[in-house]
């Protein structure tokens, strides 16, 4: 009586063999066609042949490793800066200490010295972050050219990393232009200060650029090439600072416009984040959730680290007008949405239960962000 039922399934089960031995069959031909034909061929032909296979090997297994080891990556790197610390705020003329001279010896002054800028310093170290303790994933070649043609962010694999980086350096991007047009001058008394004109224009070369392109046959200067002379004109910007030859402006309205910015760019990626998660929900099959998720992911983490060092460039405004409360609450929630590392990305339905909905996590976190930095402006404005 059970025959029919045990061939019914026998029949499925063998169908399902032949189509994976089919797949499998049609990936590996290309592979098999080649070893046949270099199995008939002298070595003169096999031996630059091995050697370019060896190479692929070698830039693939390279490829993998950085795509896969994220090298300093920390969500709790704003300790090392020992913010807690300052008593100042940037730009400020800082306390120097002068030693008694000695008997018929004439005091020298001490040199005049001012504050280094915390958010410049922060932003300088996320630039390093990305191109230099880690390669720029965007801009290498292995990268460019996809998976058979098809572009990684549109794969479940490799791109992670690359989301990240482009996220942290949205928020270095941001906070460049902020810099150049508000924070480090006196806005309509002084001029633009050129290192970080510089720095600026650099940070807003494309992201993707190789040695060689599809554009042009000429040779061209890579990404992270531009990225790391923005990062030495920052530097350059904060030690003129400090020699008191830069202007670092810590007024509240500069603060104000600086906070509207960042809960602006924020505010679109949670735009971003909504549209994947309403209409794209495929929970763990959804190729594009994770290049979503990992660029919100990698704008809190910048921003973690610049609005916690503009805690500290800005602390006498903060107490003055009595945000400190909410300027700490909005920080321990950036610190907060970082504690979200799963390792596989899903994109469930809101409603769901079987899949969970990674995407709409980090936007209720990016949202609560958010509401904190309009809400500290509106004081500061009043």
């Amino acid at each position: 009586m059970l025959d029919p039922v045990v061939a019914f399934f026998q029949r499925i089960f063998s169908a399902i063999g032949r189509g994976i031995g089919t797949a499998v069959a049609w990936l590996l031909w290309p592979f098999v066609t080649v070893t046949n034909w270099c199995r008939e061929r002298s070595w003169i032909i096999k031996g630059p042949i091995g050697i370019g296979v060896l190479l692929l090997v070698g830039f693939y297994a390279y490829f993998i490793w950085q795509t896969q080891v994220w090298s300093g990556f920390n969500p709790d790197y704003i300790n090392n800066y020992n913010l807690a610390q300052r008593k100042q705020d940037a730009g400020a003329s800082s306390t120097t200490t002068t030693t008694t001279p000695a008997a018929g010896e004439i005091a020298e002054p001490a040199p005049k010295t001012c504050v280094r800028s915390a958010i410049v310093d922060v932003t300088a170290d996320l630039i390093d972050y990305n191109v230099n303790q880690n390669a720029w994933i965007s801009s290498m070649l292995l990268y460019k050219l996809g998976l058979f043609g098809l572009d990684w962010d549109r794969t479940p694999w490799f791109d992670n990393k690359a989301a990240f980086q482009r996220g942290v350096n949205q928020t270095v991007r941001r906070t460049a232009v902020e810099l150049v047009d508000a924070l480090g001058r006196v806005r309509g008394t002084s001029g633009i200060n050129a290192d970080l004109q510089r720095a600026r224009g650099n940070m807003q070369f494309d992201e993707e650029t190789w040695y060689f392109g599809s554009d042009s046959l000429l040779p061209k200067t890579p990404t992270p090439n531009y990225y790391r002379t923005a990062m030495a004109d920052l530097r350059k910007f904060n030690a003129s600072l400090e020699a008191c030859d830069a202007i670092f402006d810590g007024r509240s309205d500069n603060l104000i416009e600086f906070l509207d910015r960042i809960s602006n760019d924020i505010g679109s990626t949670s735009a971003i984040i909504r549209e994947r998660s309403e209409f794209h929900n495929g929970g763990w099959f959804d190729t594009r959730a994770d290049d979503r998720f990992w660029f919100a992911y990698g704008q809190l983490y910048g921003y973690y680290g610049i609005l916690s060092a503009a805690g500290a460039d800005f602390d006498a405004v903060i107490k003055a007008r009595g945000i400190e409360p909410l300027w700490t609450e909005s920080i321990k929630q950036l610190r907060s949405a970082l504690n979200i590392q799963p390792a596989i990305i899903s994109n469930g339905r809101e409603d769901g239960w079987i899949m969970p909905t990674h995407l709409a996590t980090i936007g209720f976190y990016i949202l609560r962000v958010r509401s904190n930095l309009v809400e500290m402006r509106d004081v500061l404005a009043r």
